[in-house]
């Protein structure tokens, strides 16, 4: 009997050191991603009045990962100038694979009287500011949110 009692106490005492050990291996199970790269490929107006305007944004994402990364949907912010004009999200599945690229469609509900007199405040000669924030949830995996923080320019034509 006092061998197994004192099995059972040592086993005990080590039940919380395991624990720690084995959540600090979590490590190895949780791969080191990379934000992806996102652009703008295109844009196609839906529906449009003064004060809003329901746009379809095609985007290009880059995956700089060695791992695919399966996107189960996408939201996103884009500021002009430094005034935020547009919110945008993507709710269909896709994936990307390894150090590859995909395009695929968004919503895009806008401001553009805002941006447009943001964007003219400038003039035609000057470039014009962006920055798309957002975050690519994944669809699998231990680490399911990507946030992503994309800076450009590009000029009036």
């Amino acid at each position: 009997m006092r061998v197994e009692r004192g099995t059972a106490l040592r086993a005990r005492a080590l039940a919380p050191m395991l624990l720690l050990a084995a959540l600090g291996g979590c490590a190895w199970f949780v791969p080191d991603l990379k934000a992806p790269r996102l652009a703008v490929v295109g844009v196609r107006v839906r529906r449009a009045d003064f004060w809003q305007q329901h746009l379809d944004v095609r985007l290009r994402v880059r995956n700089p990962n060695s791992i695919g990364l399966s996107v189960a949907s996408l939201t996103y912010t884009l500021a002009v100038n430094g005034q935020p004009v547009a919110d945008g999200r993507c709710a269909q599945r896709f994936t990307v694979p390894p150090h590859g690229t995909a395009e695929f469609n968004t919503e895009v509900t806008a401001n553009m009287a805002g941006a447009f007199l943001t964007i003219l405040s400038g003039g035609r000669a000057h470039p014009v500011h962006y920055r798309l924030r957002g975050k690519v949830v994944l669809a699998r995996g231990l680490l399911r949110e990507l946030p992503f923080d994309e800076r450009g320019q590009f000029l009036l034509k």
